[in-house]
Formats: C-alpha cells, structure tokens, sequence
C-alpha cells in the first residue's frame, strides 16, 4: 500500500500534465457554477469526450476539480443577485443574500470558499483513510431506509424555515406537489402533464430554481431601479475577504468538524448529493447554534456549515461508485463511465489490482481543493464589482442569464415559460411569506421519496410494519420522530410564552 501511495503521488504532485488540467479544469468549473443553469453534471458530460486523448488520472483530475469548484461557484450568482447556482445553495441563499444587501459580499463568499475548502479536504482525507470501510456501510441501506433519509432531509427544511414552522410547511407541500407532475416512476402514468410532452420527465428544477430565486428578484426590484447599488464591501474591507472565514474557523472547529462529517456520510449513500447534505447540515447548524434566530438573515455560522457538509459530500459520494460501481451522484454515474471506457472496472478488486488509480484519486480530491483557494479568490475580487453596477444596468442582465440558463438546459423554449411561471410563483410566496426554499426541497425529493414509500409498502404486502422492520430503519425512525417532536415542543413552549406575556 505505502508503494501503492508513492506511486500515486508521484503521477500527481509530479506530473506538469496534471498540475495544468488541474489549473484548467479550476477555472472551467468556476465559471460553469457561476453561470446560473450551467451544471458541474453538464459541464462533466460535456468534458468526456476529451477524456478519450487523456490517461485516467488526468481524466479523472478534470472531473474532480471541475465539480469541487463548481460546487463553490455556485455561491458567488448565490451571494450577489439571489440565483443559486447550484440546488445545494438554496440551502443558504437567503443568509448569503441577506449579507450582500447589507455590503458584506466578501464576508460571505470569503465564508465560502474557506468551508468549501476546509470540507473538501476533510472529505478527501476521510475518503483515503476509511473509503473501503464506510462503503460497507453504505450497503446496509435498502429502500426503507432512504425513505426515512429523505423524509429527515424534507423535514430539515422545515426546522431551518425563518417564514415558521406553518409557512415552512406550506412552501414543502407545494414543493412535493409540484414533484407530482410527470410520468410516475412507480406506475408509469403521466400526471398533470396537460398534454406538454416536455412535462413528461417532470420539473425540470433548474429553470424552476431560476425563476423562484432569480426572476422573482429581478420582478421585486424592477420598483426600485433608482435605488442605490450595494456596496461591495464594508465590514469585511477590501483585502481580507478569508479574514473573517479564517476567525470563524477558529472559533467553530468542531462545527466544521461535524458538518463534514455528516456531509461525507450523506455523499456515501446513492441519490443524495450535495443539496440533501447542505440542507441537513444547516438543520444541525440551527439546532446547536448560540444564535438559531439569525438563520436565514445573514448567518455565516449557516453558510460556513452548509458548504463544509455540500463540499465534503462530494468525496463521499466516490466511495460506492468505487467499491460497488453504483454512482453516488449524477457525477459519478458519467465516472464510472469513464472508468470502463479506460478498461478500469469498478468493484472491491479495484483497490487491490488499481491501489494506485485509486490513492491517485484521493490525493487528486486534495490537489484540487488547494488549486480552488486561490482560483476562488480571484473569482470573489472580481465578483464583488456586480454589487456596485447600478440596478437599471444590472436587472436586465440578470433577466438575460435567467432566460439563457433556464433555455440552456435542454434548449427549450418551454423551459424559459416554466422559468417565468415559477418567478410569479416565487413573488407570490414572497408576499404570503412561504419558504422557497422548503419548496425547492419538495420539488428535488418529492420523486425520490414518493418512490421509496410505493416500494417499501409493495415489499412489505401493503404494512406499515415494513417501515420499521429493520434495524436501521427504526432508528432513521426514531430519529425523524424526535426531530418533529423537539420542533411540535419548542412551538408550543413559545405559544404558551406568548400568552403569558400579553397576558401580563
């Protein structure tokens, strides 16, 4: 094994040819994030053909940086004009949004980029030391128990709500209602499709996120285009945009810690992701926070979190794609791809016949989380000047990305209407005050969650008893039901604080 090592670390840390992808492939995934619509999935899978002139490691270099950078990147249309530009920055689009209106831009992308890197090394070295072993516990999870997961990650949503636990509820039924629409996974039917073939494989949640974050922005703002612009930068100051992060840190390590920790362990489960590990790291951030009221208003203690757990899920998420060949995410699914197309099979015997490819891959997820630090700075500096673009200049801009990021999906004129419909939608749970961002959650897992329910309940015979019958799955159980029962008790205790008080 430590041959194996040295072996690796030569072909990456030695090796100008990689050193140079790495570079490339930073910058690359940079700007795919930072362009609302354009995926790290699609710029991977635009990236495959060149991976036929490529070895692997260099090939798999590409792909690694690309998706840790885009992760990043998509924080920066997050924090500046309210578009995330991945699904895993809803999780936190109103805190960091909340910073920028208030001229601190730079705290809370500087806050960004030091957690995304912080995880992503903690991610990978976990991934290094404990990869064969924690996949074994990946194949302990059946349909029952991803059920659970996802009704934890919807019920997340609703304890990190700021709109309160009825308005929070609200924004996730009409999220798992509109996860309805398109032919049903279980029973093949089409619904509420209203003849459009394009609704068929349902919402597409790249255009819907646009609209509900982007568009419905721009439509508030269009009232106050003589408005000011934002400062770029006041408490922050111009040169220490990881001043701030790097005091955080200090002050939170074993925060940080933990949201890796438990964003390595969601990556590990197949159909995760990085949205599901932001949304339930920002959940435990909120629950062990000294502060749980700024949530949602501008707390870099939820974006710091939030990007150490959506960073470091990134690494976790190679490990059953490895060891089982089943992706982790949609990333993965084009890896393993890449893998067969390199005559590289995955499965348990990889570690023993490729321990090279293998310690290469792990060392690669370090590499490229150091090349983001300085590749993310530079993209922060020059991101910070949009803030001071005035609104009558910047809102048609912005109107242009969302139609060419909502268009660039499938290059659908229906996805720029369905972009517009969710802006008005978005305006509309703006003024009732209803969490979009529990709506966009609904809208991601509502499909998932309705699929693992229909299974569990056919390979139980129709009883409920097969929700619980396994051990795993009656502490997921158990775990949910503490979850909504802390949360039904802090409502209460407040109501009844409430009635106390004005009765005095």
């Amino acid at each position: 094994m430590n041959e194996a090592l040295a072996q690796a670390m030569q072909q990456v840390f030695l090796d100008p040819a990689v050193w140079g992808i790495v570079f490339l492939a930073a910058c690359y995934g940079v700007f795919l994030g930072a362009m609302p619509g354009l995926t790290a999935t699609m710029g991977v899978a635009l990236f495959v053909p060149m991976t036929y002139w490529l070895e692997p490691v260099p090939a798999l270099a590409a792909i690694v940086t690309m998706v840790a950078c885009a992760i990043f990147a998509g924080d920066i249309p997050t924090t500046l004009v309210r578009i995330p530009g991945t699904p895993a920055s809803a999780a936190y689009a109103d805190d960091a949004y909340a910073l920028a209106r208030r001229g601190e831009a730079g705290r809370a992308m500087g806050t960004s980029l030091w957690f995304s890197v912080a995880g992503g090394l903690l991610g990978g070295l976990l991934l290094m030391l404990l990869g064969y072993q924690l996949a074994r516990m990946a194949a302990w999870f059946s349909v029952t128990e991803y059920f659970w997961l996802y009704l934890m990650g919807l019920s997340c949503a609703v304890v990190v709500g700021r709109s309160g636990i009825a308005r929070s509820l609200a924004g996730l039924t009409i999220g798992l209602l509109l996860s309805t629409v398109g032919l049903s996974a279980v029973h093949g039917q089409a619904r509420f499709t209203f003849g459009h073939p394009e609704l068929f494989q349902g919402i597409n949640f790249i255009p819907a996120m646009i609209g509900l974050f982007g568009l419905s922005e721009v439509l508030r703002n269009t009232l106050q285009l003589d408005a000011a612009p934002m400062a770029a930068s006041t408490t922050s100051g111009q040169g220490s945009i990881l001043a701030p992060a790097v005091s955080l840190f200090r002050q939170r390590p074993l925060a940080w810690f933990r949201s890796s920790i438990v964003g390595s362990g969601i990556g590990i489960l197949p159909g995760a992701g990085a949205d599901m590990a932001a949304w339930v790291c920002v959940a435990i951030s909120k629950r062990f926070s000294k502060s749980p009221e700024t949530y949602g208003q501008g707390s870099t203690e939820c974006i710091a979190d939030a990007c150490a757990g959506n960073s470091s899920s990134l690494a976790g998420a190679w490990i059953p794609a490895l060891v089982f060949g089943i992706p982790g995410d949609s990333v993965t699914a084009i890896v393993i791809g890449v893998l067969y197309m390199k005559n590289l099979k995955p499965g348990p015997e990889i570690f023993a016949q490729q321990g090279t490819l293998v310690y290469s891959i792990y060392l690669i997820f370090l590499l490229a989380n150091l090349v983001l630090l300085p590749v993310g700075w530079l993209a922060i500096k020059a991101g910070r000047e949009v803030l001071r673009i005035p609104r009558r200049v910047l809102l048609p801009v912005i109107l242009l990305f969302c139609i060419v990021g909502a268009f660039a999906v499938n290059g659908s004129s229906f996805d720029v209407g369905l972009m517009v419909a969710f802006g008005l939608l978005g305006v509309i749970c703006e003024r009732a005050q209803i969490s979009i961002g529990a709506l966009v959650l609904g809208l991601i897992l509502g499909g998932p969650l309705e699929e693992r329910f229909v299974q569990t309940l056919a390979g139980g015979q129709g009883s409920l008893i097969a929700f619980v019958n396994r051990p795993l799955a009656a502490l997921l159980a158990g775990v949910c039901l503490v979850l909504w029962g802390s949360v039904a008790i802090n409502t209460l205790r407040r109501h009844f604080a409430t009635r106390n008080a004005d009765s005095v």
